[in-house]
């Protein structure tokens, strides 16, 4: 336990000092995201794209140009939550995009996360403990973005044992692009755990949402 507790913490430390591999990195500053409109270029505007269609507004191919295709996703993401649909991809647009969505490298580190934690579960299974990441993205106990979930110390035991490094297959990828789109299984769960094998009571206190495989879903 004591050991597992070192490695975690080494992840997350090198997580914060930049140790994660360069292509994992976003494209975007989380800081603040430019504003975009038709006829913006960019690899923001790819970046914008890319998140639309993981959650099934965009549906062309991903370019750096903002036209009407892009335009049309966007003012249909706007208006289904609730955001003056201008076509503009503004702060209200990202702010909501980004707590809804993930972009090119957060779907790796899903999958990861995924292929790590439930690569023995039937699908339904792995889907939901990418639901659990994206409802703790959502969550204000948890951190704002999905790369803080996954490597907040001790939250995940393949983190601390090394097994997210593991090469996600196929079936983590749609899992963690089926989750991301909001199938959610897990009932708005914010932890899972094993029965089998938890050794935290605190876990055991949690109100249990569900049960899929050999995971029990908890609030």
């Amino acid at each position: 336990m004591i050991k597992q507790k070192k490695l975690a913490a080494l992840a997350f430390v090198m997580l914060i000092t930049g140790g994660l591999c360069l292509s994992e990195q976003a494209p975007v500053s989380a800081a603040a995201a430019p504003i975009l409109k038709q006829g913006s270029q960019s690899n923001d505007v790819a970046d914008l794209q890319f998140r639309l269609q993981t959650l099934g507004y965009y549906k062309d191919t991903i370019t750096t140009k903002y036209g009407m295709t892009t335009r049309s996703a966007v003012i249909n993401f706007q208006k289904a939550n609730g955001i003056k649909g201008d076509g503009i991809a503004g702060p209200e647009t990202w702010r909501k995009l980004k707590k809804l969505s993930v972009n090119k490298p957060e779907l790796s580190k899903l999958a990861r996360i995924i292929y790590s934690e439930a690569r023995g579960e039937v699908y339904k299974g792995q889907v939901a403990v990418g639901a659990v990441v994206m409802n703790r993205l959502k969550s204000p106990l948890f951190p704002k973005t999905v790369t803080d979930v996954i490597f907040e110390p001790f939250a995940f035991t393949a983190v601390a044992d090394g097994q997210y490094w593991l090469i996600p297959n196929n079936s983590a990828f749609l899992a963690a692009k089926d989750a991301v789109r909001g199938w959610d299984p897990t009932k708005n769960a914010l932890y899972y755990y094993n029965p089998t094998t938890a050794k935290s009571k605190w876990i055991l206190t949690r109100k249990v949402t569900t049960k899929i495989g050999r995971h029990v879903f908890a609030i």
